[in-house]
């Protein structure tokens, strides 16, 4: 398995100057070099009356070096519930006391979940599982989804089935998988507080399979798990070093019955300031809005978001929780001027 490397950016002194906007803008916004690990936490401590300076800066560095486009993505459940990990966020965890039971859909309601993300404008249609990883029923379910969809809908298909073995990575670049999502979910020192029965470096040794079989590398996590400032940088600093195609940014959502049910909601300064900080870290990325963002930011901080520093959302529902209803994103985008990102700019 390839080991993850040490993050040579810890180790890097912070910023010379005390004004760590003025260090973001001469760095990021004008040569494009991403902040250090050190530099993420002290845009992270900024007190909260910079705030709408900081998401102004980002959202220069996301226009500058990632345009205005914002790429839109529906996700579907192939396989819900039952899951053998852990995840003490996740109410599709069959060790938890969570109310998500394990289900499959069907290969025709897959593809009207396809054909339906397509007409909101969207280009990426990605199919998840609860699962460790995929066994052969999963990959043949996949398999026959994927055929079937690129039968009657145009959309690029990504996947999120768990750790991959490197049969399983060269099965899904064969089958045309454009994607694929495997989250690292939070900071190498704070993962063991998050997930025992697996560890991050076995995250880590499928996403470079990944990387390697020539598909696009989505990875991200959730924010609001208990982890540090300190921490929550070592992740922005993890994911630089990762260099994914696509980061998606979740928000805790505390789901009854897990581990995390009671964590409280995380204030909405700090996740606006973690976006900021996210884009100032991955000045190139695709920096994706996901779960729990409705219930920590309500509809006036997506706006804020996508002014700070966001190009891409998950439109309508997540996989255990209600997202905001597609047109309510579309008709945001809309009135803040910013394009959907089209198909053929995606390939």
């Amino acid at each position: 398995m390839t080991q993850a490397p040490v993050n040579p950016r810890s180790t890097l002194d912070a910023p010379a100057s005390d004004d760590i906007l003025a260090v973001a803008r001469e760095q990021v916004l004008e040569r494009g070099e991403a902040l250090t690990q050190e530099q993420v936490l002290a845009v992270l401590r900024l007190d909260d009356a910079r705030l709408t300076e900081l998401l102004e800066l980002a959202h220069d560095v996301r226009m500058r070096w990632c345009g205005p486009e914002v790429e839109v993505e529906g996700i579907i459940s192939l396989k819900t519930g039952g899951c053998p990990e852990d995840c003490h966020f996740c109410s599709q965890s069959g060790l938890f006391t969570s109310p998500v039971r394990s289900a499959w859909i069907d290969i025709p309601s897959l593809v009207e979940a396809a054909k339906q993300t397509a007409k909101t404008g969207a280009t990426e249609f990605c199919i998840v599982a609860a699962v460790r990883g995929p066994d052969k029923r999963l990959m043949s379910q996949v398999a026959a989804g994927i055929e079937a969809i690129r039968n009657e809908v145009d959309i690029q298909i990504a996947c999120s089935l768990g750790m991959l073995t490197q049969e399983q990575v060269d099965e899904l670049a064969a089958m045309g998988v454009h994607r694929y999502n495997h989250n690292l979910e939070t900071a190498r020192s704070h993962f063991p507080e998050v997930v025992t029965t697996h560890s991050w470096e076995e995250r880590w040794g499928t996403l470079r399979m990944v990387r390697d079989a020539g598909m696009e590398v989505c990875c991200g996590g959730i924010l609001g798990m208990g982890e540090t400032l300190e921490q929550r940088a070592e992740f922005a600093a993890d994911l630089a070093s990762l260099e994914p195609d696509e980061v998606p940014l979740n928000f805790l959502n505390p789901r009854p019955g897990t581990p995390f049910g009671d964590l409280e909601v995380l204030p909405a300064s700090e996740a606006l300031k973690a976006v900021a900080a996210f884009r100032l870290a991955l000045p190139r990325t695709i920096l994706r809005f996901a779960g729990g963002r409705e219930i920590t930011l309500g509809d006036l901080g997506a706006q804020k978001g996508i002014l700070g520093g966001i190009n891409a959302v998950i439109v309508g529902n997540y996989l255990t929780t209600l997202g905001r209803p597609a047109e309510a994103d579309l008709d945001l985008l809309a009135d803040l001027q910013m394009p959907i990102k089209a198909l053929n700019d995606s390939i």
